[in-house]
Formats: C-alpha cells, structure tokens, sequence
C-alpha cells in the first residue's frame, strides 16, 4: 500500500484538533487531520468558551464570527433549591472579553473547519486511526479509509466498512481524539482519576417565556444541575442522573424508532423535563414548549499520567476530563493546542529540542492537578459561606475558568486555589 506523507497527522477533529492544524498550517507546517466521523458534529452537549479562550481567538481573528453567533453571559448564579446562594462576576475578571460565549459547538467547529480550509487544509473525514509505531525521526500510523454498508430489512441502517488501510508517515503524531481516545490506549498511557463517572441527561428546549441571560447552577445535596442560555431564545437543561434513577426516568428520543409514537415520546420527554426542573429547581418558571434534542453523557475527572512522548502528544479530552458545567476540559484543551503547536513550531523550524515537549507535559499536569482537586482543592477563606464550604469540591469543574482566572473567580466565592 502506498504511503502516504505529512509533518504532523492530527487525530480528531474537534475544535481542539481544528485548532492544532490552523496554527500548524498558518505556521507554514504541512499538516494532515483525519476523523472517523462523516462531519463536524450535528449537535453539542455544550460548548461555553472561557475569557481566556476568547482572548486566544482574537488573536487569531477568530473572535468575531464566535461573537456573532452565540451569547454572551457575564454571571454564573449558584442555587440550592429555591434559595440562591452565590454568584460569579466574570464582568470582574476585566480585559477585552468579561464573559463567556454560549454556542452550539457544531457551529464553533464549522467557524474553525472554514478557517482551516483557508490554510489550505481540508479534514479527511471518514478516517479512523488505528495504530502507530515509531521510526527513528518519524512516525508511521496505520489509517482506514471507512465507506458504509446497508443492513437490514424491515428498518434499514448503515454500518462503517473499512474500504482501504494505509500508512502515513509523519514525523509528530497529535491525539486530539476525545475521551475515548484510541492513540491514548495505543501509547499505553494510563490515567490519575480523580472523582469516579457521572451521568447527566441534556434537554435542549423552546422555553414559554423570554431567556434570562445567565448560567444558573443547582448544586443541592446529590445532584450538580445546569440552565444554560442558548441563542435564538433557547435553554438547555443538564440534569446528573443518579444510578438509581438512570434506567427508570431518563427518556431519550433517539431510543424510539417508530415514527408514530415520536409524538408522544415528546411530550413524555417536555413532561419529564417540567418535572425534574420543578423538583431541583423550584425557581424555574419559563415553562418547556418544546424540546429540540436531548441526550445523555458521561464524564470522569481524570487526567493522563502523561501527555505523551517522544513523537505522539495528546490534547483535549484525549488527555483529561472534568465535570460538564465549567466546560474546563475544552477550553484549556485550546490553550493546550496553541502550545503544542508552538513547541512543533520551534522544533520543525528552529530545531528546537525535543525536550520542550516535556516542559509542556510538566505544566499541563500542574494546571490539571490543580483542576481535579488532586493538589489541595479549593480552600475556604473565613468569608467563605457554611454552603459553599461543603461543596467546594464541588464548585471547583463549575467554574468557567482555568490559569490564572481560576483564583479570581474561586475568590468572589471566599476560597482560594
């Protein structure tokens, strides 16, 4: 088979991924990214972009097309049932961007996609990795080209076939594959856990009444719940599932194949979605009209015990993951993808050693330790209130925030980072 050949092969095309190879393209790098899936995503689960992710878009000319699109919110609200308990200022953090941008994220990676093509690169989807082993100064990854095949009789489905297996050869590998990463596993690079899996269910909705522009957080005595404020007057409850419940009460559209009773899988689902808010949210009066999308996640708190060696790096979710509400996982996966791309930069072009690769790994474990609690946690100030005492472990994956934003915000709450 014949090979194939590039500087850098991105894995993943996610906005991490994206990311990586607009800057290695706009570097002047020749970069190949693949995707086993077919497009960008269809849907998000969530995609809030931190101050600090705004402000490294703008410095690519990015920040515009992110602002157009989606919401700005400057306060994050934290209730216990009815009662409000405390509330986040992003206005405080100052700067050019005092707030977060709430937007689809098929949208933010179609604005990155376009820039990429720009560049000169286009993603070629439909391509799974599936190993890699190292030659001297390169890599040599084994790639499937996927095509689909129709099964069925009755109800038709299609399954990916893979139509052809090729090797590419590049002299840096980058995993920007998600949580499941298969070049993680590939590498053999094992995990520090933090807190063990959570499940949530997402409802995406029409609401009866006008969106109310803030991120409220319900964090009572078992459950971490989030109201977030889509544009186009939208609202998406996340609702964590206890396992107890898992089974008997989470309604999924997509479980329903029958077109005919779609209509009452609906309402059961907007009726659901009325009553879990009631029950967790007593404030909540913007009533469901209509639900759009729904879908259930999980998320672990863990961190890859390291980002990679000699010439395979990992970024993103590939590496770690947190909590959905501080959306923290993304965010500084996009900080991470602008220093990795530098270092590749530096050592391609500068002939810089590849040792400041393991710099990097040094300080991303710092900063993920510090977001996984691993390093202490958030600690109380004696300002700090008897409620957000107990859920400072808690609190710590909610905050929108990472670097030196994190203690700013932890502050207005009275801890410490």
């Amino acid at each position: 088979m014949r090979e194939e050949r590039t500087e850098v092969l991105v894995v993943g095309a996610g906005p991490v991924g994206l990311l990586t190879a607009i800057l290695l393209a706009e570097a002047g790098i020749e970069v190949k990214i693949i995707d086993r899936e077919e497009r960008t995503t269809a849907r998000s689960y969530a995609c809030a972009l931190h101050a600090r992710t705004l402000k490294l878009l703008s410095q690519l000319g990015l920040a515009a097309p992110v602002l157009e699109r989606g919401r700005r919110v400057q306060v994050m609200a934290f209730y216990d049932g009815a009662t409000r308990q405390a509330e986040l200022k992003l206005s405080e953090l100052g700067g050019e961007f005092p707030y977060m941008v709430i937007l689809p994220q098929n949208v933010f990676e179609g604005v990155l996609e376009e820039r990429l093509r720009k560049a000169g690169v286009t993603v070629s989807w439909n391509h799974r990795f599936d190993d890699v082993q190292g030659a001297g100064e390169t890599v040599v990854a084994n790639v499937e080209e996927l095509g689909a095949t129709g099964t069925g009789y009755i109800v038709p489905h299609w399954e990916a076939v893979v139509k052809r297996n090729f090797p590419v050869r590049a002299q840096f590998l980058v995993g920007a594959d998600g949580h499941g990463s298969l070049v993680r596993q590939r590498l053999g690079i094992e995990n520090t856990q933090g807190a063990g899996q959570e499940f949530f269910a997402a409802y995406e909705f029409e609401p009866e009444e006008k969106v109310e522009n803030e991120v409220r957080v319900v964090l009572d005595a078992s459950t971490t719940n989030v109201l977030w404020p889509l544009a186009g007057n939208r609202y998406r409850w996340t609702f964590q599932l206890l396992k107890a419940e898992m089974a008997r009460e989470f309604p999924e559209k997509e479980r329903v194949g029958m077109r005919f009773a779609q209509k009452a899988v609906d309402e059961r689902i907007r009726q659901y979605v009325q009553e879990a808010a009631k029950r967790r949210a007593p404030w909540f009066s913007a009533g469901v009209k209509e639900i759009t999308w729904c879908t259930e996640v999980v998320f672990e708190h863990r961190v890859a015990r390291q980002f990679g060696r000699d010439r395979c790096w990992l970024a993103g979710d590939a590496a770690h993951q947190t909590g959905p509400v501080g959306v923290q996982s993304m965010n500084v996966g996009l900080a991470e993808a602008a220093t990795l791309a530098g270092a590749l930069r530096r050592i391609l072009r500068e002939k810089a050693p590849l040792e400041v690769l393991a710099a990097c790994d040094r300080d991303w474990q710092v900063e993920w330790r510090r977001l996984l609690g691993l390093a202490g946690g958030l600690k109380p100030r004696k300002e700090a209130s008897p409620w957000a005492r107990e859920r400072g472990g808690r609190i710590l994956p909610c905050l929108p925030a990472s670097h030196e934003d994190l203690p700013r915000l932890a502050s207005q709450l009275g801890f410490d980072v």
